[in-house]
């Protein structure tokens, strides 16, 4: 059995490809083992290598990679670009980083552990399984993928079926940089193959983003076999503009954050809160800028057409309640949505509560920061989250205490497009982390090694034969390292 991909935008067929099934996910994870041991027996600096070749080969195909990316999604070819230039960023910094991150280290023994000798390492899982989305084709399974094949595992990648051709262009690049192995492979199909992928035993770790529903099921397919998953799901970002801020500045930045990629973007606003001293002006701005965002020139189709309904719900919910500032119910023109600003709805609405994922925001008046913060705060999501103040201590402190896996100052995603930083999630936003240190560390397994260097002369604790002796010898030695309480 096939299936088509489409371009939203013209409903033209992209391409064709084919539904795998569960036999045909098994042959691919059986692959993919016996490629991960091979990949993991080239140790780091081999593997630093290919994939530093993996990176040259993915730039020199970045146009018609992005071509790509425009079809089967829909939004301008500059996004797609940019959204390749992050990924080879991060692909980057994960073969180069993933070594120094990953590889054997001393720790120390403390005294009691005087005569051991303490390593700690990061060793590969085998086969990792990667179920991609289709807002970001490219840099947000890589985001998995490249973290993923530098800690020295194989991958078997599952994108969306709206964008299958990205996936399968990913593998047939990287094969090019290690044609030995099918150590990235794309298998292609509906919900049932990605299902396969999650609970088949062999796959030691699985790498979902989509939406916190479906995150769900994966982690119920998981769970048969205690499979471990890494689960980046939806948001409902916060951005708060406090009474400092650079308003014109402010409002550029929320307004592509809301808007850019049809606000199909899991880290994208959806919420403003604005002080009172500022808001009027701020509305001023926002308002101005708003008014030359056209749809489907400055942004893309809604991709997958059943969110259509969502954000026609959601709009009609906002308006209700709210006052319309821009747009309205009409601005849902299929495939396209025109910009919507909405301000005083009720915080309990479904347009402020629930994830929207299209071009809509919904802007609320606050008494100060602490409220902003507040409302902020209070939603069931913790993806990311914006602060625009020129206060840089009282920024600092509203991002350290917005409840997001990241938060932005002064700029829109940044921290998406910063390799060393981890990417994820709280709350219904999901949990572990991709990208960083840690997201080299999402797809390892810690080793610890203690070895004895030499043995302690009267303090042989770990033996049947140990005498009384020994024991209050090693009472008297932890009371004097830690039983002086500190005043």
């Amino acid at each position: 059995m096939t299936f088509d991909s489409l371009n939203p935008a013209t409903g033209e067929v992209v391409g064709t490809h084919p539904q795998h099934d569960a036999e045909a996910v098994g042959l691919a994870v059986a692959r993919a083992e016996q490629a991960a041991a091979w990949w993991a027996e080239l140790g780091a600096g081999e593997r630093r290598r290919r994939l530093l070749d993996y990176k040259a080969i993915v730039t020199q195909n970045l146009r018609p990679l992005a071509e790509l990316v425009h079809q089967e999604t829909g939004k301008p070819r500059g996004d797609a670009v940019l959204e390749i230039v992050l990924t080879i960023t991060h692909l980057d910094w994960a073969a180069r980083n993933a070594e120094k991150v990953l590889g054997r280290r001393r720790v120390a023994t403390g005294l009691i552990g005087l005569n051991l000798a303490a390593t700690l390492e990061y060793l590969p899982l085998g086969v990792v399984g990667v179920i991609g989305p289709w807002n970001y084709p490219v840099f947000t399974p890589m985001g998995s993928i490249s973290y993923a094949l530098a800690a020295g595992n194989a991958v078997v990648f599952k994108p969306s079926e709206l964008t299958p051709g990205c996936g399968v262009r990913l593998a047939e690049l990287f094969a090019q940089a290690v044609p030995e192995h099918p150590v990235l492979q794309t298998i292609t199909g509906l919900g049932e193959t990605g299902a396969a992928l999650a609970g088949d035993p062999r796959v030691k770790k699985v790498a979902f983003t989509g939406s916190t529903a479906t995150a769900k099921r994966v982690m119920a397919a998981c769970a048969r076999n205690l499979t471990p998953i890494v689960a980046e799901c939806g948001g409902k970002d916060a951005f708060i503009v406090d009474a400092d801020a650079d308003l014109r500045a402010a409002a550029d930045a929320c307004l592509w954050g809301a808007l850019s990629n049809a606000g199909q973007t899991c880290v994208g606003v959806e919420r403003v809160y604005v002080v009172d001293q500022v808001y009027e002006p701020f509305m001023r701005e926002l308002k101005e800028l708003a008014s030359t965002v056209k749809a489907g020139e400055h942004y893309g189709p809604i991709t997958m057409p059943a969110q259509l309904d969502i954000i026609r719900r959601h709009i009609e919910d906002a308006v209700k309640t709210g006052k319309a500032v821009k747009g309205g119910p009409e601005s849902v023109r299929a495939p396209y949505v025109d910009p919507v600003i909405v301000e005083d709805v009720p915080e309990d609405s479904a347009a402020v509560r629930e994830e929207t994922f299209g071009p809509t925001i919904t802007v609320r008046r606050t008494r100060d920061a602490k409220e902003a913060l507040e409302l902020a705060n209070a939603s069931a999501y913790g993806l990311g989250g914006t602060v625009f103040s020129r206060d840089t201590r009282g920024a600092m402190r509203l991002a350290r205490l917005m409840r997001s896996g990241a938060t932005a100052i002064n700029s829109v995603i940044s921290f998406a497009g910063v390799p060393s930083l981890p990417f994820g999630g709280v709350g219904d936003s999901g949990f572990g982390r991709i990208h960083g240190a840690d997201g080299l560390r999402e797809f390892a397994r810690p080793k610890a090694i203690a070895r004895q260097r030499f043995a302690l002369p009267g303090m042989n604790l770990t033996s049947f034969s140990r005498a009384p002796g020994e024991l209050e010898r090693l009472i008297r030695m932890v009371t004097i390292l830690h039983g002086r309480r500190k005043r």
